[in-house]
């Protein structure tokens, strides 16, 4: 492994979370906080740059990645931009402990939504706007936004971008990666600025319209005051509007370039995209037609069914109702929604829809070979064959993935008072939804664990947002062993 290739871009992040954080520092200085606030951010980004610039310092010539490189260095990124993006909130004492600031960013950069701050209001202006901003870069991913403002290093940058986007495939839209990741970007923030704008359209005021617009588009849900969507003039149609909201963002950002192509066709009959709509429009009508036989009193609209379903499938974490009241079947619905996830390639968590399809259709291929053996059953995606290479690639996810959510689970379960808050816990973290049931519900958080359970449950953030293997390769034997040799 080239220690001094991942060193220099691992410097390279530091300097862009330090450009990063200038932001709340500005609104810092518009909210006229205090110098305590002002000068918690201004160290922090003191601190990234010249740690950055030691890091970055010297260019290895020749400036080589290779694949194991590159997870790596997307691995280690992701925990260090994480420590110190937590770091302002030690400064000011809103987070006094380190490891919980840690969590707190690491749920924002992976977009879990998770929390440990039981009162929003602790919180100035300036850490409101990091909290929920950090939703937005890590939405799409950080190294992917690097890729698009940073000056281009040619082919070597395909090992991180692989290594950071969602998904079982990578594919490039145009020739240069660097084009790619501006083109997802432009993408991105133009869906992000209609969101706001809409927003504001119905009198939630421009603060509030850019936080939740940060954590909608990448699909977070920190929340952002205490009393949620009640506080504003329209809560109903802020409600629909964050809901589908959601929805389009779950959905592979590739097809938004599609259509912009004009191969609108080709986007519908997307067996994914399909799928997906067909789960949240399903699920919605089943989980509002057994609360209304059953559960008649709480009188669940079916824009807040549907906002739930939206929230959890695409892992945002957002909540307007109670939904631990909903009982033991809507509950199980929602669980499976946490583990499905949104599209491949879009800002959402979980194994991801097109995976659960190979599944699924493997499974049915399996059966019908059983039954007739001398026949060849080939599954198919969007009418092509799944190749053996992705079909046993898929399965092997699905087998490290389930290993890594019972290591987890091992953890948690010492400290959790009852199975349903420790599986939830985990089921939230790890797939990057935010809220879980019993303890850690919508209206609970995870101030309740400690220091070790807060970081094991921040690197299962972390790991589930990179899809696991980036962070088994970072603590590795081998890894570790080349860290620590001398050069």
């Amino acid at each position: 492994m080239n220690i001094k290739t991942v060193r220099y871009f691992v410097g390279k992040m530091l300097q862009v979370e330090a450009a990063l954080l200038a932001l709340p520092l500005i609104v810092s200085f518009i909210y006229q906080e205090s110098h305590t606030q002002k000068l918690a951010y201004a160290g922090t980004i003191l601190m990234l740059l010249v740690i950055g610039s030691l890091l970055s310092f010297k260019k290895p010539e020749p400036l080589k990645i290779m694949a194991r490189d590159g997870v790596v260095t997307v691995a280690l990124s992701w925990i260090l931009l994480s420590f110190f993006g937590g770091l302002p909130f030690v400064f000011t004492g809103e987070i006094p402990n380190v490891v919980d600031a840690f969590f707190e960013t690491a749920s924002g950069l992976t977009t879990t939504g998770s929390s440990i701050i039981p009162d929003l209001s602790v919180l100035a202006h300036s850490s409101l706007f990091w909290r929920s901003f950090t939703h937005l870069v890590g939405g799409m991913g950080v190294l992917v936004f690097a890729l698009a403002i940073l000056p281009s290093h040619g082919s070597e940058s395909v090992q991180l971008m692989r290594a950071e986007v969602p998904g079982p495939v990578f594919g490039k839209l145009v020739s240069k990666l660097a084009h790619t990741a501006q083109i997802l970007y432009m993408i991105y923030l133009a869906m992000t600025s209609v969101l706001v704008i809409i927003l504001v359209v119905f009198q939630v005021p421009l603060f509030d319209a850019l936080l939740l617009a940060f954590g909608t588009a990448g699909t977070g849900g920190f929340g952002i005051n205490n009393a949620g969507f009640s506080i504003y003039a329209n809560p109903a149609a802020v409600e629909w509007i964050i809901g589908v909201g959601m929805m389009l963002f779950g959905i592979n950002f590739n097809l938004y370039y599609f259509i912009l192509l004009g191969a609108v066709k080709d986007v519908i009959k997307d067996e994914e995209m399909r799928t997906y709509v067909g789960i949240v429009l399903s699920f919605t009508m089943i989980i509002f037609t057994v609360l209304t036989i059953t559960q008649t009193a709480l009188g669940v609209p079916i824009r807040s069914v549907f906002f739930t379903v939206s929230s959890i499938i695409t892992t945002t974490g957002y909540s307007t109702v109670d939904f631990g009241l909903w009982g033991v079947f809507p509950h199980a619905l929602l669980l499976l929604l946490m583990f499905i996830g949104g599209c491949a390639g879009s800002t959402a968590g979980g194994i991801k829809v097109s995976r659960v399809i190979v599944y699924f259709k493997s499974a049915i291929a399996e059966l019908k070979r059983m039954g007739q053996p001398r026949r060849v059953f080939v599954p198919t995606m969007n009418g092509k064959p799944i190749d053996n290479k992705m079909e046993k690639s898929i399965a092997n996810y699905l087998i490290v993935y389930v290993l890594f959510f019972l290591v987890l689970l091992l953890c948690v379960s010492f400290e959790a008072g009852d199975f349903t808050t420790a599986f939830s816990s985990v089921a939230a973290t790890f797939n990057n939804i935010g809220p879980g049931l019993g303890q850690v519900g919508p209206t609970s958080n995870f101030s309740m664990y400690s220091d070790f359970n807060t970081f094991v449950l921040s690197i299962g953030m972390i790991a589930g947002r990179l899809e696991i293997y980036p962070i088994i390769m970072l603590f590795s034997p081998t890894t570790m062993k080349a860290f620590t040799r001398r050069r």
